[in-house]
């Protein structure tokens, strides 16, 4: 503690966590953050830029990032200029593999003659090449790439833009539906989430010790392939010591998700999930006329912070989870009734960091009452497990409705299953669609994706005793 998966993590830790000492001592000023970039790039040699200068330079734009909240945008990412590299955007190149075959594979296949030869080598006219990649799958020797910024690759919505001046990144916000694919992605950390921090510590220090109003965190179940050689008990109770009244799991709002989506689809014949922010604006933006098939359910986060303000008219709702998209789901959808604010992982770590709390020195607190289909919301497959459970507790037999999913394992597999859809050819009756590949225990902001993600959430699983049906919330008080 704390772990770090790569170096762009730690210096996002790094300004974060300076960030929450400020506002837990509430000193944070624009004077105040003026000896970050300081104090995270120290005197000395440079380590990842060309001068420690540029270095700082880019901390004061994270510091703006960490203190800016995404209440200023649609979206909640953005690109840090200056941290941007710039990558190479030549598309479709002829590599040095080049071994100057008499063949001429390539040249022969290229349907615009974009391939000349010259000096032995082949040579690509890019005023000629329309970038088919006919000349990629030609070569024998695998000489010809096609090299892609990773921001670029990454966006399956298009929404990464160049600018035909600076070569830098910017984000279409038409396009953007938040994902975060592109800041988990870009090797340089120049895309980074807007965060809440500020308002969130705020928030937990002028409910005095939660006597004036309550705070509640709601963790996601993927919480449990965050740190593997710790309980998720533990974390529940480093949680409170950070100062939140209560801690209840989203898994509990994915049961009561998971009822009240299955009724529906019963009663509809066909629908596509709302679980995942991302994908449902990737519905509304990309294929409007379907979007009336999302389901009208709340997501398990604002269907459990539902049930709590209930229950409790004094309640403040923070979710902690690896999804970025979550924030814009808090500020601009029906959500925005029931959560005050969505934070991530990384967030809470910081917020760990800045409290000196340690989770491994914590006692293991325990949540009940809650069902192992409403914790395996956290992968693909999970929702339509539940809801398929639903049914059958529901006494819905398959003479009635049968359920019969589709899984959209990331937007390139959720804009086949829609494309099929609005094609009128799609055969299955429930499209569960994930921005995230593998499903909430791959989103953007988890501190690990380790290929063990999933055997530790079947493990979280296995520890649920609850049902989908007559579930409560319990959970543990400070």
């Amino acid at each position: 503690m704390p772990f770090f998966e790569t170096s762009v993590q730690e210096i996002k830790y790094k300004v974060l966590k300076k960030i929450a000492e400020l506002c837990y001592a509430d000193r944070l000023s624009a004077t105040a953050t003026l000896g970050i970039p300081e104090e995270v790039i120290p005197e000395g040699k440079p380590t990842m830029r060309c001068c420690i200068y540029k270095e700082r330079a880019i901390i004061n734009q994270r510091v703006a990032a960490a203190i800016g909240g995404g209440g200023h945008s649609r979206r909640a990412v953005r690109v840090l200029p200056i941290a941007c590299d710039e990558c190479p955007i030549d598309g479709i190149q002829v590599t040095h593999s080049c071994r100057g075959c008499i063949a001429h594979y390539c040249a022969n296949t290229c349907p615009k003659g974009a391939i000349s030869i010259v000096n032995l080598r082949a040579q690509i006219d890019k005023t000629k090449c329309v970038e088919c990649g006919q000349c990629l799958n030609a070569c024998a020797y695998s000489a010809i790439v096609r090299v892609v910024r990773p921001c670029v690759e990454a966006c399956k919505t298009k929404a990464i833009e160049i600018d035909p001046d600076t070569h830098k990144a910017r984000i279409n916000e038409e396009k953007c539906v938040s994902c975060g694919a592109c800041v988990h992605k870009c090797p340089f950390g120049a895309i980074t989430d807007e965060s809440y921090l500020p308002e969130i510590i705020r928030l937990i220090r002028e409910s005095d010790n939660n006597k004036k109003y309550h705070v509640y965190a709601v963790i996601a179940p993927s919480i449990a392939t965050q740190y593997p050689k710790l309980k998720v008990g533990q974390l529940v109770t480093a949680l409170t010591k950070l100062g939140f009244y209560f801690v209840a799991e989203a898994a509990e709002g994915a049961d009561l998700t998971a009822w009240e989506e299955s009724e529906e689809l019963a009663e509809h014949g066909f629908l596509t999930s709302s679980c995942c922010p991302a994908f449902v604006s990737f519905v509304q933006q990309e294929f409007p006329n379907l979007k009336n098939y999302v389901s009208t359910t709340l997501s398990p986060m604002a269907t459990i912070a539902r049930r709590l303000k209930e229950r409790d008219p004094e309640a403040h709702v923070v979710f902690i989870g690896p999804c970025i998209a979550k924030k814009s789901e808090a500020m601009n959808t029906r959500a925005a009734e029931y959560v005050d604010y969505s934070m991530t992982f990384e967030e809470m770590q910081a917020m760990f960091g800045a409290k000196d709390v340690d989770p491994a020195e914590c006692e293991e607190a325990i949540l009940k009452s809650v069902s192992p289909h409403g914790r395996g919301f956290a992968k693909c497959g999970g929702l339509a497990e539940a809801v398929q459970a639903a049914l059958a507790q529901q006494g819905v037999t398959e003479d009635k409705f049968k359920l019969d999913p589709a899984l959209g394992d990331g937007l390139a597999e959720c804009r086949k299953l829609l494309m099929l859809t609005k094609a009128g050819k799609l055969k299955q009756n429930f499209i569960e669609g994930m921005a995230c590949q593998g499903g909430c225990v791959g989103g953007p902001a988890a501190l690990s994706h380790n290929p063990r993600a999933l055997a530790q959430l079947e493990q979280y699983k296995k520890q649920a005793t609850g049902t989908i049906q007559g579930t409560v919330v319990e959970g543990t008080e400070a």
